[in-house]
Formats: C-alpha cells, structure tokens, sequence
C-alpha cells in the first residue's frame, strides 16, 4: 500500500528543491532545438552521460536535419554505436530527420501531435520537448520518476501515463516547469534505485519511504 503525501507537504518539498536548486536543466549537452530533439531520442534507455559522450563528435560534424541525413545510416551508427540500441535509435534518426525536412520545414514542431508523429518520439520525449523549449507544464516520466514518485508519496501511479496524471494534478502549478527536472537529478543522484542515500536527502523528513527498508 502506497501511503501519499499531503497537499502540504508536498509543497514543503517542492519548496526545498527550489531552494536547493532554482534554475534546474537538462543535463544534455545540445546545441541548439534540433540536436536537444535527437538527444532526447538517443537517451531511452541509456544515460545522460552516455549520450554527451557519443554526440559531442556527433554534433561538430552534424548539427542540422540536412548534415545528419547527408551522414546516412552507416555513419551515424559509428558515431552512437556506445549508446544502448544503438542501431534502431540510428534508423529513427535518419528517418525523424527526413521527416522534419520534408514536413517541417527542418524546424522542431512545438506540439505534441506533430511531435509524436516523428520516428523515435513517443510521449516522454515530447513531454520534455515542450517543457524545455516551450515552456508547458508537462512530466516527462523516466525510470528515474517511475521509481520514485511512488516511493516519495507524490503518486501510486503503476505505469508512466499514471504517474504523469498524479504529478500534473498532485503537484502546484508554480513548481511545474522545474518538477521533472528536480525529480529527475532527485533520483539520479540522491535516490538512487539500489542504496537511496536518504542521509544525504533534503526531503527525507517528508519522504514516505514507500518499499525503503529501513
């Protein structure tokens, strides 16, 4: 049984993430709309890091739809083949570049429809698309929020879309725009799938600590 935090407490959370950290980002390295897109794509399923690693090289040489698809297939793939999936997230982009050429005008469709309908793009990806470059108050949800909204107390969501209602709804309006951003470093860094470092955590005196042992 999932024991859930009070509309108060939660604020009292979100209060402290502030304070800890106002300005939240990405930590994707990406310079500019088109290459966050692509990096997005890339992190399913694999980290961060992982992903700035391969696509420093990846984005001196390719940062626009029209170089990546003058690259092709073959030489993307050499390019990402450390990240996870390596090979089917190289077809997406190849086939989500053609795609914003042909229908987009190259440019990253700012809505969620348009966003959804590219190769690679499902529902978190544009999630985040939307929240960093539009600025809408979405959730992405990840591994890392899948695991610890439950074990917070924000949500018994079982699966992401249920998690993603839970937070929209639970969490107020002015914390939205940062909250996956600090829910994300949250459980990047603090609490963490094995060993939650709760002696380490700024909310451990409101966190349920749903399935901790303790």
């Amino acid at each position: 049984m999932i024991e859930l935090l009070t509309s108060e407490d939660i604020t009292k959370i979100f209060e402290l993430f502030k304070a800890d950290k106002p300005e939240p980002k990405t930590e994707l390295i990406a310079p500019n709309d088109f290459t966050l897109l692509i990096s997005v794509v890339l992190s399913a399923q694999t980290t961060d890091k992982s992903v700035n690693k391969a696509t420093a090289a990846l984005y001196a040489a390719a940062d626009t739809p029209e170089k990546i698809l003058a690259l092709g297939e073959d030489a993307l793939r050499e390019y990402i083949k450390t990240i996870g999936l390596y090979r089917v997230k190289a077809r997406h982009v190849i086939a989500l570049c053609q795609m914003l050429i042909e229908k987009f005008d190259s440019r990253v469709p700012l809505e969620r429809t348009a966003l959804e309908s590219l190769p690679g793009v499902g529902r978190k990806t544009a999630n985040v698309i939307l929240n960093v470059l539009a600025g809408e108050l979405t959730m992405p949800v990840d591994t890392h929020l899948l695991r610890i909204a439950p074990r917070i107390g924000l949500s018994d969501g079982i699966n992401p879309k249920q998690v993603e209602q839970d937070l929209l709804k639970r969490i107020p309006e002015s914390y939205l725009t940062h909250a996956h951003h600090w829910l994300v470093l949250h459980g990047r860094y603090v609490c963490t799938a094995r060993k939650p470092r709760c002696e380490d955590c700024l909310i451990a005196q409101y966190c349920k600590k749903n399935g901790v042992s303790t």
